[in-house]
């Protein structure tokens, strides 16, 4: 994976068209893996920097990323990465209750623990609180039809070792 140089993040944060071209030239890749089955599920990701920039930059610091990722209990057709009180440093952008498949959100806490909702189906995004709204910062470009797949193994194998990380 590539990484942001010292003089790079300063931009980002600086907002620096230079950065904004650097991180345009990336793309999330996502390998979803379970212990059982050495077949990864891979995928290639557009971060939505128009609508999220922020959420994006955020989310690019942090790669590689590596996590669990579980059966939603209240979503319906989707997994979560929990991330308990992490602050990313963002607010609400973009921000949808019912994601299409594939379209990734981050829930930056708030009335819920900060989260990462992955939706392989149909979708409401919701906690025990009532409904919540993320923000769609990453859609899946070339795996959508193998999202079922990573429903099946989510929902009947149990959590799912995921990377993120960027080409």
């Amino acid at each position: 994976p590539t990484h942001l140089c010292g003089q790079c993040r300063a931009a980002e944060r600086r907002g620096a068209p230079g950065q904004q071209r650097a991180l345009r030239r990336r793309l999330p890749f996502i390998r979803l893996r379970d212990g059982t089955d050495p077949a990864a599920v891979l995928a290639r990701a557009r971060l939505e920097r128009e609508g999220a920039p922020r959420t994006c930059a955020a989310f690019m610091r942090i790669l590689p990323f590596r996590a669990r990722l579980l059966q939603a209990r209240w979503s319906g057709e989707a997994a979560w990465i929990p991330l308990g009180d992490r602050d990313f440093g963002i607010d609400a952008e973009n921000q949808t209750s019912r994601p299409a498949p594939g379209e990734i959100l981050l829930y930056p806490a708030g009335v819920s623990e900060t989260e990462i909702l992955f939706p392989y189906g149909e979708t409401r995004f919701a906690s025990r609180f009532g409904e919540l709204a993320g923000n769609h910062f990453l859609t899946i470009m070339n795996a959508r039809e193998q999202l079922d797949e990573v429903g099946r193994r989510v929902l009947w194998n149990g959590a799912q070792d995921v990377v993120f990380s960027s080409l």
